[in-house]
C-alpha cells in the first residue's frame, strides 16, 4: 500500500509540479546566463527563507560569475556555483541550516542546495534536478536537500547541460570536458 502511495503521489507530483511548490507574492526571479544559454528561475522564499537569503546574498555578490557547471550527469542533475574552470574551489560565507522539511520536492525543474554528508553544510553550490529526484526529499529518518526555487524559462538548456560528455578531473568525477561556464547570475524585475 506504502508503494502505491509514494508512486501515486509521484505521478501527480509529475503532472503538476506547481500542485505543492506554488510560490508566494512576490517571488523573487533570477537568471543564470551561462555559455549554453539563459536559465530563469523563481525563488521560493516563503518556503526556504534562510537558502533564498542564502543564495542571494551570492547573487548580489557577484559570487557565481565565472563559476562553471562542474558536475553533469544525465537523467539526475546539474551542479555549479562553487568552482572555476580551472577546478579552483571559490572560497564561501559560513553554512545554513538545512531546510528540507519545507515539503518542496525535488522535482524535474526545481533548484535545490548541494551539500555533504553534514545536513547544515549547503554554502554557495546548487543543483538544477533535470527529472524528478524524491529520493533526494525530506522523510522521516532521512534529511533531504533543500528546494528553494524551479526554472520557469531555460529548461531546454539545462537539457543540453545535461548531455555534455564528462571526464574525471583533478579529483572529480562527471566534470564537463567543455567548461560550461556561468557567466553571471542577477536578480530579475518581476513580470
Amino acid at each position: 500500500m506504502k508503494a502505491v502511495f509514494s508512486l501515486l503521489t509521484a505521478l501527480l507530483l509529475a503532472l503538476n509540479p506547481a500542485w505543492s511548490q506554488e510560490p508566494g507574492p512576490n517571488a523573487p526571479l533570477v537568471t543564470i546566463s551561462t555559455s549554453e544559454g539563459d536559465i530563469t528561475l523563481r525563488l521560493f522564499p516563503d518556503k526556504s527563507p534562510l537558502t533564498v537569503a542564502n543564495f542571494l546574498s551570492y547573487v548580489d555578490s557577484g559570487h557565481y560569475d565565472g563559476t562553471i557547471f562542474h558536475r553533469v550527469i544525465p537523467n539526475f542533475m546539474v551542479q555549479g556555483g562553487g568552482f572555476l574552470p580551472d577546478m579552483t574551489e571559490k572560497a564561501t560565507g559560513e553554512p545554513i541550516v538545512n531546510e528540507s522539511r519545507n515539503r518542496l520536492h525535488n522535482i524535474r525543474g526545481t533548484i535545490a542546495m548541494a551539500r555533504t554528508s553534514d545536513p547544515d553544510s549547503a554554502t554557495a553550490q546548487f543543483f538544477i534536478n533535470q527529472r524528478s529526484n524524491l529520493q533526494l526529499d525530506w522523510s522521516p529518518g532521512q534529511v533531504g536537500y533543500t528546494v528553494f526555487g524551479e526554472v520557469i524559462e531555460g529548461m531546454s538548456v539545462v537539457d543540453y547541460i545535461a548531455s555534455s560528455p564528462v571526464r574525471q578531473w583533478a579529483g572529480f568525477q562527471d566534470v564537463p570536458v567543455e567548461p560550461i561556464l556561468i557567466h553571471s547570475v542577477q536578480r530579475k524585475t518581476s513580470e
